[in-house]
C-alpha cells in the first residue's frame, strides 16, 4: 500500500519543491524533506526507505524509539519533530540526528543537566512562536535574543537554526509573513551573535511547504502529502 502510495506522492512534492525553487531562485538541492512517519505502522518507514527517504520524523519519544529500533542503524537519520516533555528528553540523545523543538530555556537546561559526560553536542533548532499563538509553543520573537544568549553557552547542545509552525491557514500572506519573519529572525541572530552558526529554517508542511521553500526554508516537515492521513 505504502510503496505504491509513494510512488505517486513522491514525484509530485518533489517537483513542486523544485518549481517552488526556481521561482525564488533557489537551487531546489538547498531543501531537505524530513518525512513526518507519526502515526503510521512501520509499514510506511519501510516504504519511506526503499523510496529513498534518508530523514524520518516523529512527534513523540515513545515512537521514535520504537520504530527507530526496528530500522537498521544507519540507515535513516531520525528527526525529533514534535514537542519534547522534560521529563523524557535526555531520551532522545543517541536518537534524533535533530531536535526541532527546543522551545524553552527550562528544556535545555535539562538537556545539559542530563546530558553524559563526554557525549557530543546535540544538535537542536531553537522553536520560536512566531504566530503568537496559544496552541503553540516556543519562544516569542522578542525573547529570542535572550534565549539565544544562554543557549548559545550550553556546552552539551549545538544550535544549528531555527524552526516554527504556521497558522493552519490557505492566507499565503499569512504563511509568507510567518516565514519571512523566522528568516529575518535568523539573519539578526547572525549578525547579533558571533557564536551563532545556525543555518537551518525548519518551516513548512504538508498545507504550505512550497510557500515555505520560497521564502528560504531548508527543512520541510511533510508528513500527509507523502503517507496519506494517518490510519
Amino acid at each position: 500500500m505504502y510503496r505504491a502510495l509513494l510512488a505517486d506522492t513522491l514525484p509530485e512534492l518533489r517537483g513542486r519543491i523544485a518549481a517552488a525553487a526556481a521561482r525564488a531562485g533557489r537551487d531546489p538541492g538547498e531543501v531537505r524533506v524530513v518525512a513526518v512517519t507519526k502515526g503510521h505502522p512501520l509499514a510506511a518507514v519501510d516504504a519511506a526507505v526503499a523510496a529513498g527517504l534518508d530523514r524520518l520524523g516523529e512527534n513523540r519519544i515513545g515512537e521514535l524509539e520504537e520504530k527507530a529500533g526496528l530500522v537498521e542503524a544507519g540507515t535513516v537519520e531520525w528527526h525529533m519533530i514534535g514537542r519534547l516533555q522534560r521529563r523524557v528528553a535526555p531520551r532522545v540523545r543517541g536518537l534524533a540526528s535533530l531536535v526541532h523543538s527546543l522551545d524553552s530555556l527550562g528544556l535545555a537546561a535539562r538537556l545539559e543537566r542530563m546530558a553524559p559526560p563526554g557525549a557530543p553536542p546535540l544538535p537542536v533548532l531553537v522553536q520560536v512562536n512566531v504566530s503568537g499563538e496559544a496552541t503553540k509553543s516556543g519562544f516569542a520573537p522578542g525573547e529570542l535574543p535572550a534565549a539565544l544568549e544562554v543557549l548559545l553557552d550550553l556546552g552539551s547542545l549545538e544550535v544549528r537554526g531555527l524552526m516554527t509552525m504556521a497558522p493552519f491557514t490557505r492566507d499565503e500572506r499569512t504563511l509568507r509573513a510567518t516565514f519571512r519573519s523566522l528568516r529575518r529572525l535568523a539573519e539578526e541572530a547572525a549578525l547579533r551573535f558571533p557564536g551563532y552558526r545556525g543555518k537551518e529554517l525548519s518551516m513548512g508542511m504538508s498545507n504550505d511547504y512550497e510557500c515555505a521553500v520560497e521564502e528560504g526554508s531548508t527543512i520541510l516537515r511533510v508528513g500527509s502529502a507523502i503517507f496519506g492521513r494517518r490510519p
